[in-house]
């Protein structure tokens, strides 16, 4: 079995089911975030369980907190809290490549999982990758998706993402593609479902997430594509590297180096930084960096961006000290300038 990362879904002794974030865990517990908890009033089921979606960190921490504390837990190294659940308390681990080569081999699948089969396929063969770099995430992978219900696609290992993505963007431009980027009426009902947490004004969000690749629609289905490096490409281990909080800040900056901006976690290097609020006189970041997928593809080098987060100092093993934005909490934004 891989390593739990990015993409994997983990459940709880209790039936809690977490999706795993990012690549770098502590020894003893897998950073998870809470997506769906047995509820009887819940509007999803399987085996005749019935289950919540938790669509914001607001909802999942206030349900941890009164009804599971132990998933929540200080991290020294990462320097916050976060969600995330004991190995010894982990019941099942849904990996998304094993579940798209079970699909692959079932038969009578339904619509959206129909559909998921087809839209990797297409992207395996277009992009000539392994079958095995690619895997089907989000509702599908734990069984709990609906006729509504999103595509999401996880690709594994740079090269694999990097080649995906290059297809994806030939599709949305071939006349007659089955892939095409969300229409307008479309754009607003993800700009609703994403202002509450992420503000910013409609104009600016169509503008940057009409350019993206990762999301679009395969066949009148929304997707939304995942690229992740493969565990040994990072470079990184548990402790190599400690997060401490500075608090708030927000800068504008330009991108000197977007190459890992398709990739969750993703990093844009920037230079020219100018405080616009919060922390004046404490040294300036040399990056932005973000663990949510909303903020992939955000913008491109030499872009001019305004951006809101945590200011991390980040003491590492193999450098100097240095400093990083953080980009995932409420209220947390990145903006293109127009020219």
């Amino acid at each position: 079995m891989r390593p739990m990362i990015e993409g994997y879904y983990v459940k709880s002794i209790e039936g809690l089911l977490f999706a795993v974030k990012g690549l770098i865990h502590p020894p003893e517990v897998v950073v998870a975030y809470l997506r769906y908890a047995p509820d009887p009033d819940g509007e999803r089921e399987r085996d005749d369980i019935r289950y919540r979606r938790l669509y914001y960190f607001e909802e999942q921490e206030e349900l941890l907190r009164e009804r599971y504390p132990l998933y929540l837990f200080f991290d020294p190294v990462f320097g916050e809290q976060l969600q995330g659940i004991p190995k010894e308390r982990i019941r099942l681990v849904y990996d998304p490549c094993l579940k798209l080569t079970d699909l692959r081999q079932r038969e009578g699948l339904d619509e959206l999982e129909a559909k998921a089969v087809e839209f990797a396929d297409l992207l395996v063969g277009r992009a000539k990758v392994l079958e095995r770099s690619m895997g089907v995430s989000g509702s599908i992978l734990v069984g709990l998706h609906t006729p509504r219900s999103d595509v999401d696609i996880v690709v594994y290992g740079s090269e694999h993402c990097r080649a995906v993505h290059r297809v994806l963007r030939e599709l949305l431009e071939e006349q007659g593609s089955e892939v095409r980027r969300l229409d307008e009426e479309e754009m607003r009902e993800l700009y609703a479902s994403r202002s509450q947490d992420t503000p910013m004004g409609f104009g600016d969000f169509a503008r940057l997430e009409g350019r993206k690749v990762n999301q679009g629609r395969f066949r009148e289905c929304e997707y939304f594509i995942r690229f992740v490096k493969a565990p040994a490409e990072v470079g990184e281990s548990y402790g190599d590297r400690r997060y401490i909080s500075l608090g708030q800040a927000e800068i504008e900056a330009t991108v000197a180096d977007a190459s890992e901006a398709i990739f969750t976690p993703c990093t844009y290097k920037i230079e020219d930084v100018q405080w616009v609020g919060g922390q004046h006189g404490a040294p300036l970041p040399e990056e932005i960096v973000s663990f949510r997928g909303r903020f992939c593809e955000q913008a491109r080098e030499g872009e001019r961006v305004i951006a809101q987060g945590k200011l991390e100092r980040v003491v590492a093993r193999e450098r100097e000290a240095y400093h990083r934005l953080l980009l995932g909490g409420r209220g947390d934004s990145m903006t293109v300038k127009v020219s």
